[in-house]
């Protein structure tokens, strides 16, 4: 399975050689967006450094908003359509550029970190919703059937009739 990602940890090869091979075409015939890319995804490589899930949540939220943040700069140096390097130096050089590319990733950790909490807020109050409305629905049906009808288990399994 050589073009398959290797799901067992270890490093597989074939990503390496593509990305190296992706690095030097455009290193060779678009320097300028490289460098820009190379410094505005500083905090994207970073995520993924110490993000030790498998899934890799918190570097989708990071490099998703920081790409959001890069990406402008990328089209100012297309529509520049200059290849000198000077214009990506002179981007990276800027702070106020600079400040949108890694602010960007930042509001990516801060989602990361942020929303989970809110959702299992969110998803317990809805579940302590249906507890009760269950609970109606269980009261109205022993009013109805009798007491009986309603067995308490301790155990957690069902008993045996």
């Amino acid at each position: 399975m050589a073009g398959m990602a290797d799901t067992s940890g270890g490093l597989n090869w074939n990503w390496v050689l593509g990305g190296g091979v992706v690095m030097m075409v455009m290193a060779y015939f678009a320097l300028p967006v490289l460098v820009v890319l190379f410094v505005g995804l500083l905090p994207t490589a970073v995520a993924y450094i110490i993000d030790r899930s498998d899934q890799k949540f918190g570097t989708f939220c990071v490099g998703g908003m920081n790409v959001c943040g890069v990406f402008p700069y990328v089209l100012k140096l297309w529509e520049a359509s200059s290849y000198s390097i000077a214009p990506a130096i002179e981007v990276i050089s800027d702070v106020f550029t600079l400040v949108i590319m890694y602010g960007a990733a930042a509001f990516g950790w801060t989602m990361f970190k942020v929303i989970p909490p809110v959702i299992a807020s969110f998803l317990d109050v809805m579940a302590q919703t249906r507890v009760k409305a269950l609970r109606t629905v269980q009261k109205e049906i022993m009013e109805e059937w009798g007491p009986e009808v309603a067995s308490t288990v301790e155990d957690g399994s069902p008993e045996e009739a």
